[in-house]
């Protein structure tokens, strides 16, 4: 199966390769707001993870995608078809950033940068470290959605986007959970929610921007700057923004803070 198939990728502009890779229910519509302006400069990668968006459903493989790794390996493989031998700035939402760092600790000479937009490392508190859930928390609402998928997307994407004033912003999420294929969501959510990658942040040695709301409900600004603290080379820009979602409600903003960002490497 073709590649550029399998995670409908789409090629914008040219010059320094940017990829954009997006959170979880979501699909990569979600940068229709940023993609176009650094498309003006950049080679821009637009992708559906397997099992969400456009991208070949048949491809998922529940044992792949049990780990982050396996995600990772596909942003690879998208790289090594869509711009063999340069380096490329990775722009990751969410759990996206995770699998942004996965991908350079398994090839670190693949990237230049890291955008990680509302990243964490682990969701749940661990004695010192703050993720911002008990673990009971997390539990819970994965058997909410397990139990009832569209009524916990109904609940939790207006939640999950913020955004008050812009109330279709959190419609638009919610109807992205509700085309993502249940069973898929499922697991998606577990590894996402479940997941714990604190020990691999000291690996990524790339430049990284930590970019964070500053009222978000799943990476709180603690987490953030738990980031800054652990990762060697990284930036921590704070956007005065309420939900987890800037590149959406709050796309100026982002846009100069990568911009910014890009602009020093």
């Amino acid at each position: 199966m073709s590649v550029l198939k399998r995670n409908n990728v789409h090629v914008q502009g040219s010059g320094r390769p940017m990829v954009f890779v997006h959170g979880f229910g979501c699909d990569q519509n979600m940068w229709r707001l940023l993609a176009p302006h650094f498309a003006e400069s950049h080679k821009v990668i637009l992708l559906d993870l397997v099992g969400l968006g456009n991208s070949d459903l048949s491809a998922y493989e529940p044992k792949k995608y049990a780990t982050l790794h396996g995600y990772a390996d596909d942003v690879l493989e998208v790289l090594d078809a869509t711009c063999p031998g340069e380096q490329a700035i990775f722009v990751g939402h969410s759990v996206s950033a995770m699998i942004g760092l996965l991908a350079d600790v398994k090839a670190p000479n693949r990237f230049a940068g890291h955008a990680m937009i509302g990243p964490s490392p682990s969701y749940i508190n661990d004695g010192d470290y703050v993720g911002g859930f008990e673990r009971q928390d997390i539990e819970g609402l994965l058997e909410a959605l397990e139990s009832n998928y569209l009524g916990w997307s109904s609940n939790m994407a207006p939640a999950i986007m913020g955004a008050p004033d812009q109330p279709e912003l959190g419609e638009e999420l919610t109807n992205s959970f509700c085309r993502t294929d249940p069973e898929i969501a499922k697991q998606f959510a577990r590894v996402t929610f479940l997941s714990d990658h604190r020990a691999d942040l000291p690996l990524l040695k790339t430049p990284a921007l930590i970019l964070q709301c500053s009222d978000d409900m799943l990476a709180p600004l603690v987490v953030g700057e738990y980031l800054h603290r652990t990762l060697p080379n990284s930036t921590l820009r704070i956007i005065e923004n309420v939900g987890h979602c800037p590149h959406l409600s709050a796309p100026g903003a982002s846009v100069a803070a990568i911009q910014e960002f890009l602009d020093a490497l």
